[in-house]
C-alpha cells in the first residue's frame, strides 16, 4: 500500500494529539506579531501554567534576547517532559482533514501529512517537486535548526499549495467528514476563530488522495507550491541533510527526521486569501521618503505601474513607479530598502500583517510604514514556475490572526 505514495512527495505518519485544554495550548506561528510584545505577553496570560505549545517554541520576537534564549534551552526539556508525561494521543498512519474558521473567512480547509524533504530544495532555479516560493534567506535558518537539533519532536506551522481547480485531493473529504473521527473541535486563543480535525486512516480515503494527486503531477509543472513557513521547512531540510549524511541508504528511508509534517491547501480554496506583507522602518533617516524614490525610480503621485503608499506620523503619500525592472511588486520595493538599509545600517525592518498595524506603528517618531497592493493568488504557480523563487515577503496567506496555530506534533528522532 506504502507504493500508492512513491514520486507524490507526501504520505501519511503518525500523528501526536495532547489531551489538555487545546485552547490553552495551541499557538500561532512563531513568526507572527514580531513588533507586538503586548500580543505575546497575552498568550503568556493564556497559556498560564498548562502545557502549551508555548513551551516549546520561541517567538521570533524574541531572538536574540535573554528570554529568547532560555526558551530556546528549555525548548527541547519540555518536548521530552511532554512526551515521558504521555500527554500525547497517537494518531497512527493518519492524515488528518481540517476546517479552520478565522475572523475574515467562514471556512479554509487543508490536509495534514508528512512531506518528504528528499523532495524538496529551496536554492535558487530548483525544479523540485517542492518549490520554495520566496527567496530563503540563509541568516534566518540558524535559530530554527538549532530548535530542530535538539529537538525530539516537531510542531507543524507550515502550509504547501496545490493547484486543484476541481478540488480533487482536500474537498472530497468534507463531503464525507461526517464518517471520519473528530478528533478535535475547539476555538483558538486571541479571538483567532475555530479549528475541527478529522482522522483519515482509511485505504479508500488514501486511495483518493494519491491518485488525484498523481493526475496534478501528471499536468507537468511543480505539484507543490510552499504558502507559509517557508524557512521552517528549509531548516527542516537543512537538519535532514546533516542527519542523513551518517545514515546508511536503509536508514535513510526509515528515519522520521526525513519528513515534516505540514498542512497542504488548495489555493483554489474560497477561504484562502492572499494579502500584502507590509514593511515598516524602524529608526528611519529623516529623508527616508526622498532616499527610497531615489532607490526605486519612483515619483510622487498615482498612475504608475506599481504603487506603494508611505505613512510617517499623520502623513501618507503614494509613490509611483512608471517603469520597474521587477514585475513582482515587493521585488522592486525590498530591493530598494535592502540597499537603504545597507547604507543606513540603524534603520531596523519588519514585516507586518494588516494595514492598521502598520499605521500604527508608523505614527511613532522615526517610523515609516510602507504599504503593499495585494498579489492574485492564482497567479502564483504560474509566476514560481516562470521566475523562481519570489522575492522575499511577497504574499502572506491570511492575516496574522489566520495563520496556522501550533497544535499537532510528530516524533523526529528514533
Amino acid at each position: 500500500m506504502e507504493q500508492r505514495w512513491e514520486g507524490l512527495g507526501i504520505r501519511p505518519c503518525d500523528i501526536l494529539l495532547p489531551h489538555t485544554d487545546l485552547n490553552r495550548w495551541a499557538v500561532v506561528a512563531c513568526d507572527q506579531y514580531t513588533s507586538q510584545p503586548e500580543y505575546w505577553d497575552a498568550v503568556e496570560k493564556t497559556a498560564g501554567d498548562a502545557p502549551s505549545a508555548l513551551r516549546m517554541m520561541v517567538p521570533e520576537i524574541y531572538l536574540g534576547t535573554a528570554r529568547g534564549e532560555t526558551m530556546q534551552r528549555e525548548a527541547a526539556g519540555n518536548m521530552r517532559a511532554y512526551l515521558e508525561n504521555d500527554l500525547f494521543t497517537c494518531l497512527s498512519g493518519s492524515m488528518l482533514y481540517l476546517e479552520r474558521a478565522t475572523p475574515y473567512a467562514p471556512m479554509r480547509r487543508g490536509l495534514m501529512a508528512a512531506m518528504d524533504l528528499e523532495q524538496y530544495d529551496y536554492t535558487p532555479g530548483s525544479q523540485s517537486l517542492i518549490r520554495a516560493t520566496e527567496g530563503t534567506i540563509l541568516e534566518r535558518l540558524p535559530p530554527r535548526m538549532a530548535v530542530r537539533r535538539e529537538a525530539v519532536l516537531e510542531m507543524p506551522h507550515i502550509m504547501v499549495l496545490i493547484d486543484d481547480p476541481d478540488g480533487t485531493v482536500i474537498e472530497p473529504l468534507g463531503q464525507r467528514r461526517d464518517a471520519l473521527e473528530r478528533v478535535y473541535d475547539f476555538d483558538l486563543m486571541m479571538a483567532s476563530g475555530h479549528l475541527t480535525g478529522y482522522a483519515v486512516r482509511d485505504e479508500k480515503s488514501f486511495d483518493a488522495i494519491a491518485a488525484a494527486l498523481g493526475v496534478l503531477k501528471a499536468k507537468g509543472g511543480m505539484l507543490y507550491a510552499m504558502g507559509d513557513g517557508n524557512h521552517s521547512l528549509a531548516a527542516a531540510k537543512a537538519c535532514w541533510e546533516e542527519i542523513k549524511a551518517g545514515l546508511t541508504p536503509a536508514q535513510r528511508a526509515a528515519h522520521p527526521a526525513r519528513y515534516a509534517l505540514v498542512e497542504l491547501v488548495n489555493v483554489h480554496d474560497e477561504g484562502l486569501h492572499f494579502h500584502p506583507i507590509h514593511r515598516v522602518l524602524f529608526h528611519a533617516p529623516e529623508n527616508f521618503k526622498e532616499l527610497l524614490c531615489r532607490a526605486m525610480g519612483a515619483r510622487e503621485g498615482a498612475g504608475g505601474a506599481q504603487t506603494f503608499t508611505c505613512l510617517s506620523g499623520e502623513t501618507q503619500s503614494v509613490l509611483s513607479v512608471d517603469a520597474p525592472e521587477n514585475p513582482i511588486d515587493a521585488g522592486t520595493l525590498q530591493r530598494a530598502l535592502d540597499d537603504l538599509m545597507r547604507q543606513y545600517p540603524q534603520m531596523r525592518i519588519d514585516y507586518v500583517h494588516g494595514e492598521e498595524t502598520v499605521r500604527e506603528l508608523a505614527r511613532q517618531a522615526d517610523t515609516v510604514g510602507i504599504l503593499l497592493p495585494a498579489m492574485d493568488k492564482f497567479t502564483l504557480f504560474p509566476a514560481v514556475e516562470r521566475l523562481g523563487a519570489l522575492p522575499r515577503k511577497t504574499f502572506s496567506m491570511g492575516e496574522a490572526p489566520e495563520k496556522r496555530f501550533y497544535l499537532e506534533c510528530r516524533v523526529i528522532r528514533p
